[in-house]
């Protein structure tokens, strides 16, 4: 294993860094006003549409697509050579990832509309999304069922003719609530009496279909999300049968698919996070005083920030190992990595922000600086994509299977 980046991700590496300090950073403040002037969370900010123009220019587009296509500027980058690149858009989570339109759940439902979807679906949606015309949401969770076990959903898909008729409730479909939202990719049961992963099925559906309703946006920590994490009511809601990807019974195979890579991308932007908190606990540190002495002088505070270099360093090594394997054997054989990634890195990311946080004092909590929607983003990663209970639960079977590959018939 290779611990250099590629040429190519270098020459990335260096257009984004001047991408985001001419262009992202600036326009931070000028997002901030345009949302306080809207009166409303889910307002889509004019200066996204300027940045978004300013980096398909610049070549910056879709980096996260595996699969190369001068129409659409993807460039075709590996897993290991995104990976540098996301996380430097985690360093403005706002701004960076939807001006390159890299911003999840758009991402991960691109993938799955490429890799599973009709020409009919992508002519339709994959193309605009890749366009960056138009957004999309997620819906497989919901309210009623512990939805960490994907298996548990509940919303029913019941043929009907040339139709399916979906009834059921979902919610944090995250990106729904976007201005530009038009599209949802929902997973529900087709045939509860089929074997325990061949009963979900996955189709594509409009947001304007009748009997689809947003019933509300939920806030998480007191924040309205701009894109939202909406709670939304399907009653007899009909879409034609040429809405299923895949096939029937490929619902929960697709969510394995789709879910792997937009793990290991929420935790690239998360290094990006904690590296931000990280250069604002020192600015902090070095320009406050206390006692005489600048705060960065106390031996607890230099505690924090050795041991903040620390912990981000061995996540980055193993989110670039895991991205390694993702590139050379696979997302299958690589699933134990992407499970560790997405416990360990949530945690680092969080313990650097609380950090930050107290270091900045009661201004750590205010909006002025970004530390408290960093935690609150951070504290939800922990949650969203799989709890960390059920990747500590993939690793822990791995390794008992390893000591004992016939541990569980033996129960």
């Amino acid at each position: 294993m290779q611990f250099d980046y590629s040429d190519r991700a270098k020459a990335y590496q260096t257009e984004l860094l001047t991408f985001m300090d001419e262009h992202v950073y600036p326009a931070e403040h000028v997002y901030a006003a345009q949302m306080t002037d809207a009166g409303t969370a889910n307002f889509h900010p004019p200066i996204l549409e300027e940045l978004k123009v300013e980096a398909r220019k610049r070549g910056l587009w879709n980096l996260f697509h595996p699969h190369a296509d001068e129409r659409w500027g993807s460039p075709g980058l590996s897993n290991l050579d995104y990976a540098p690149l996301a996380e430097i858009t985690g360093r403005s989570p706002d701004l960076a990832p939807e001006a390159l339109n890299c911003n999840a759940p758009d991402t991960g439902n691109m993938e799955v509309l490429q890799l599973f979807g009709t020409d009919e679906h992508k002519e339709q949606w994959l193309k605009p999304l890749l366009a960056g015309e138009i957004n999309s949401a997620f819906a497989m969770t919901e309210p009623a069922v512990a939805s960490s076990d994907a298996t548990n959903v509940q919303l029913r898909m019941e043929s009907d003719g040339d139709d399916y008729v979906l009834n059921g409730r979902k919610w944090f479909a995250s990106n729904a609530l976007h201005a530009n939202c038009k599209v949802l990719i929902v997973m529900g049961k087709t045939d509860p009496s089929a074997a325990k992963h061949r009963q979900q099925s996955m189709m594509v559906v409009p947001l304007t279909t009748p009997g689809v309703t947003i019933v509300r946006g939920l806030p998480v920590f007191g924040y309205m999300d701009r894109a939202g994490h909406a709670e939304i009511q399907f009653q007899d809601a009909r879409v034609p049968k040429t809405a299923l990807l895949a096939g029937e019974g490929d619902g929960f195979m697709i969510s394995q698919a789709r879910l792997g890579p937009g793990r290991v991308h929420h935790c690239m932007r998360l290094i990006g996070m904690a590296e931000r908190a990280l250069d604002l606990m020192i600015a902090r540190a070095q320009s406050r005083v206390t006692f005489g002495e600048p705060v960065a002088n106390r031996a607890n505070i230099q505690d924090w920030i050795a041991e903040s270099r620390i912990e981000i360093e061995m996540i980055r090594l193993l989110t670039l190992k895991t991205a390694w394997l993702m590139d050379t054997v696979g997302n299958q054989k690589a699933r134990v990595e992407i499970a560790a990634i997405k416990v360990a890195a949530p945690k680092v990311a969080l313990k650097v922000i609380d950090r930050a946080m107290q270091v900045h004092g009661a201004a750590g909590l205010t909006e002025d600086f970004p530390l408290a929607q960093f935690y609150a983003f951070a504290r939800t990663l922990r949650l969203a994509d799989g709890p960390d209970e059920v990747h500590k639960r993939t690793i822990a079977q791995t390794e008992l299977r390893r000591i004992s590959p016939d541990w569980n018939k033996k129960k």
